[in-house]
């Protein structure tokens, strides 16, 4: 046991390297902020919180909890429902459709207005309900943090200290605590005694393994402030052993509450940054386009404002309005197909496009790539030859301790010994006595009796090796010796243990660590993090894909490598994340692009490191499970985490898989992939298509007496159209097509859009010859079969584009077709008989003459030729070949 000296120099300075704290004011407030904790020592602490190992007087506790108020954490505020409604406003494209909504309602094109208005309302609806699911997940904070704490309070200064629980809320700085087993840190704290004290800190750090802590009065400079030796935070909670701590921060001021303050603004993730882009590509178009309609119109044919309803139609026509439509049920399908078929569950369907773009997933080490427990690897004799023997004494040591010492739970490297020995303990032995693990002496002992050997003890020492071998009977050249031997296993990644044995006299009276001396070392056991067992599949799956995996972990840097390199995975160069603090945001990008593993993480680490990453244009993905990752969840395109992780975790991920299994994110990229590739077909359709359609009716307009076609027919033919590309919600892909990340490029989109929408406009314009060749001879019906005319081409030229431009087209689809072939068969029949059918005229369309019919058959021949070329041609520059 260790405890505050009860002495200290009265002139002890206030200063002590890189922890100086602030020469100014004589109590320590909560604001003064940790790094400035390790520098003092326990009595200047208590001496700045005004306090004492007795603790606080109850009304002195009183008036600081007025003072620095509860010791909750700050709760987080959501929006409500009509701001996040006005603010689903801010994306341009809802805002464009918004405007033509209004104008198409002011020139009483009412059907119009009603389509575009109705998605607008859908789409904020939509966005609303998203982000407040998002907020909702600060609500379960208090769920992690203590209800209770027990302290030392007095009644008044000459009252002797009483020990009683009081609410976790009502702790202020300054009160003194105790810890057990099992307890839960309420506040950040500094030690003052321990006995045997190991802390889990998971939620903090991500480090798998408890952690050491005892009260340290000299200032140990390096490693980060979760490593100091001193200091519990809260949100950890304890593994095994006790302490006594006074309370340094509380509420708002500790480490926890500064790591979860509040989620913020999520950044665009790559679904809303491309459909931003795409979006400012329509506006260009859209905002140029009524404006030319009017002024040709008025400059060329005299014609004034009874134009403005078509040029409204014809903005609305490069509008792709079924696009929420479209994309609500790609990614609806996907996301029940990857709940039903793989257990994972999409909780934001913008995420699962998300996933399809991912190039860089970020995840953790533990309960990822290795199971959350360690495995032997090999028993090593003195001289670094596997020796079986070395693991019999380590197991004896194990048994025994586990059945002697009262431990609070088996200690994990205990257990990884006993299912490598496989026996229900060594046959023979008689226990005697049992010194459990110490954090400060670093080992642990067993006394047994051996068979045959009567009035002998048999003592069995195993833990860290520098401590075994510095009790162990050697000369400084065999102790060296041994450490290199040791400090060599222990780069490769290895946990090493040494395992030393010794005898005594028979007795009776107890045995004490004084006894651990004079040992004969037997040798080394190493053990490994166990790997998931379907880790290295998923990560040669995730290689194939093109995504490049980065490992993010709180672990040791010799640790992290080791799992990786086990896996198949190269580690390169492992960066400690402490390095980095130093670094701009540039330079961590190129170090970023070029480094696998960053070990040693804080969660600031983590998320700056993610930023860093989606700065230099990646879409990033992380997997995370504790509170110490929701700064990086949050700063990820797409969250991801396990269905056992932390509420608080679980509610701000994006995705949520049944278990923590990287098989099931490569699935959830494929269908991200899938549902992408859909969206973008139908985009790069449409777009070209109605692109297309409206360059040949501004261009005809100008030639023409009458209007091309009437806004009632530009918005038929546009219906029928998105409602075709329906299909392409459930198309089935070739394998190929998903290999690489989906991205929407607005640059690409524009080229393609540009390209073809030229190409069908060539088509519309041949077809203008074609009317006019075959109604020369018509008399006043020359209107009426000039819109049946354009429609039906329009129609069967957008059937032609379904089947030639969508993506993935040369599948195995069998016998049975695809959906959009059906889809562009029957929009190919409505073009045909919708003309001819009693809706014909109702629309202003009258049967055509026989000879139309061939002439348009030449026309989409070429058409189709042309259209086969150009995507030849479009593919191979693509793909650079």
């Amino acid at each position: 046991m260790t405890s505050v000296p009860e002495t200290a120099a009265a002139g002890a300075t206030d200063t002590a390297g890189p922890w100086a704290p602030r020469p100014t004011g004589t109590d320590l407030r909560p604001g003064d902020g940790p790094p400035h904790w390790p520098a003092l020592t326990s009595l200047q602490i208590l001496r700045r919180l005004e306090s004492g190992p007795r603790g606080l007087v109850e009304a002195e506790a009183a008036e600081r909890l007025a003072r620095f108020g509860e010791n909750t954490v700050p709760p987080w505020r959501a929006a409500s429902w009509p701001r996040r409604l006005t603010g689903s406003l801010r994306d341009p494209f809802t805002v464009v459709l918004l405007c033509l909504g209004l104008v198409s309602a002011t020139v009483a094109a009412w059907a119009t207005a009603s389509v575009i208005l109705s998605l607008v309302v859908v789409s904020c609806v939509l966005r609303a309900g998203g982000e407040r699911r998002a907020d909702r997940s600060v609500a379960a904070l208090r769920k992690l943090v203590a209800t209770t704490a027990t302290v030392l309070r007095r009644a008044d200064e000459d009252a002797a200290p009483r020990s009683r629980e009081i609410p976790v809320d009502e702790l202020v700085p300054g009160d003194v605590i105790r810890l057990g087993p099992g307890d839960l840190v309420p506040a950040d704290v500094r030690l003052l005694r321990a006995s045997g004290l190991t802390v889990h800190q998971a939620p903090l750090t991500g480090e798998s393994a408890p952690v050491a802590k005892h009260p340290v009065d000299a200032p140990e400079p390096g490693g980060g402030l979760f490593d100091v030796p001193q200091l519990c935070f809260q949100g950890s909670s304890v593994a095994s052993g006790s302490g006594t701590a006074v309370v340094v921060s509380t509420g708002a001021h500790t480490r926890f509450a500064a790591t979860q303050s509040g989620p913020g603004r999520r950044v665009p993730s790559a679904f809303d940054r491309s459909v931003h882009g795409i979006s400012w590509v329509l506006i260009r178009f859209m905002l140029l386009t009524p404006p030319l309609v009017l002024m040709a119109n008025a400059a060329l044919r005299g014609r004034g404002f009874e134009t403005l309803p078509f040029a409204v139609a014809v903005a609305v026509g490069l509008t792709p309005e079924m696009l929420p439509v479209i994309v609500t049920t790609a990614l609806a399908r996907g996301a029940s197909l990857l709940a039903r078929d793989h257990r994972v569950i999409v909780k934001r369907l913008p995420a699962l496009h998300d996933l399809g773009a991912v190039d860089v997933l970020c995840l953790d080490k533990t309960g990822t790539l290795t199971q959350d427990r360690p495995v032997l690897h090999h028993a090593l004799d003195v001289h670094g030859r596997p020796d079986p023997e070395v693991l019999h004494w380590a197991g004896v040591n194990a048994w025994w301790t586990l059945q002697l010492a009262d431990l609070p739970a088996p200690d994990v490297l205990d257990e990884a010994i006993l299912d490598a020995v496989g026996e229900e303990g060594p046959p023979g032995y008689e226990g005697v006595a049992a010194l459990p693990f110490d954090p400060v002496r670093r080992l642990s002992t067993a006394v047994v009796r051996r068979p045959g050997r009567l009035g002998v003890h048999t003592m069995v020492v195993k833990g860290a090796p520098e401590d075994v071998i510095e009790r162990c009977a050697l000369g400084e050249d065999e102790r060296s010796r041994l450490l290199a031997l040791a400090a060599r296993e222990a780069r490769s990644g290895l946990r090493l243990l040494a395992v030393a044995v010794c005898e005594r006299h028979a007795r009776t009276r107890d045995y004490t660590p004084a006894d651990e001396r004079g040992l004969t070392l037997v040798g080394f056991v190493a053990l490994r993090d166990a790997l998931a067992p379907t880790a290295a599949d998923a990560l040669k799956v995730f290689a194939d894909r093109g995504v490049t995996v980065k490992v993010l972990t709180g672990d040791h840097p010799g640790t992290a490598a080791r799992a990786c390199g086990d896996l198949g995975l190269d580690p390169g160069d492992v960066v400690a994340a402490d390095t980095i603090d130093a670094l701009t945001d540039d330079q961590l990008a190129d170090l970023a692009r070029r480094t696998t593993v960053f070990a040693r993480c804080a969660p600031g680490h983590k998320a700056r490191i993610i930023s860093a990453l989606r700065a230099d244009g990646h879409t990033t993905g992380f997997l995370g499970d504790g509170v110490n990752d929701l700064p990086a969840l949050h700063a990820a395109d797409v969250g991801l985490c396990p269905r056992d992780a932390v509420d608080v975790a679980r509610e701000s991920a994006d995705v949520v898989l049944a278990e923590k299994d990287l098989t099931a994110i490569a699935h959830a990229i494929t269908s991200g992939r899938h549902s992408s590739v859909n969206i973008a077909t139908y985009l790069r359709i449409t777009l070209s298509s109605n692109l297309g359609n409206v360059i040949a009716m501004l261009a005809t307009g100008l030639m023409l007496p009458f209007l091309p076609m009437l806004p009632a027919q530009i918005l038929v033919q546009n219906l029928c159209f998105d409602a075709a590309q329906l299909a392409f919600a459930f198309d089935r892909l070739h394998p190929a097509s998903l290999r690489a990340p989906t991205v929407l490029q607005p640059r690409n989109f524009l080229r393609f859009i540009t390209g073809f929408g030229l190409l069908g406009a060539a088509a519309d314009l041949a077809t203008f010859g074609v009317l006019a060749l075959a109604l020369h001879d018509a008399a006043g019906s020359a209107q009426a079969a000039f819109h049946s005319g354009w429609f039906t081409e329009n129609l069967l030229t957008q059937a032609l584009v379904m089947l030639l431009l969508r993506t993935g087209r040369r599948t195995a689809e069998g016998r049975t077709g695809s959906p959009v072939r059906w889809a562009a068969a029957g929009l190919a029949v409505i073009g045909i008989l919708l003309p001819l059918s009693p809706l014909g005229p109702l629309l202003g369309m009258t049967a055509l003459p026989a000879l139309y019919y061939p002439l348009l058959a030449a026309v989409l021949a070429l058409y189709t030729g042309a259209l086969a070329v150009a995507r030849s041609r479009y593919d191979r520059q693509a793909t650079g070949r």
